[in-house]
């Protein structure tokens, strides 16, 4: 119980990867940690441009993704814990972003 809890305390991001449906968080340890990109209904609404714009924080113990203002703990993750944003709270944020989302299409 000890290394376990010893492994999850001190697991660091050294990158990440998003598909169209799974976020994937490269260890320093040689580990992959894969969760489903709908823990983070933040993540899931915004453009591809903001999901590339992200950075380790903590040394890496976290990603930070500031357009969509979305701040995920590693050790979170390894402890299975999705968001934990209120369904109000998240509704708030979509609001003020439908205008983006619906011409996220849009060419001109």
């Amino acid at each position: 119980m000890t290394s376990l809890a010893y492994k999850t305390q001190n697991a660091i991001a050294v990158n990440i990867n998003i598909s169209d449906d799974t976020l994937s968080i490269d260890l320093d340890d040689g580990r992959t940690v894969s969760v489903p990109l709908a823990w983070f209904p933040r993540l899931v609404y915004s453009t591809p441009q903001e999901l590339k714009n992200w950075r380790l924080t903590g040394k890496g113990q976290g990603i930070y993704w500031p357009d969509p203002d979305e701040d995920i703990s590693v050790s979170g993750l390894l402890a299975g814990r999705r968001s934990d944003e209120s369904q109000r709270s998240f509704e708030k944020w979509l609001a003020k972003r439908l205008p983006l989302i619906t011409n996220f299409g849009d060419k001109e």
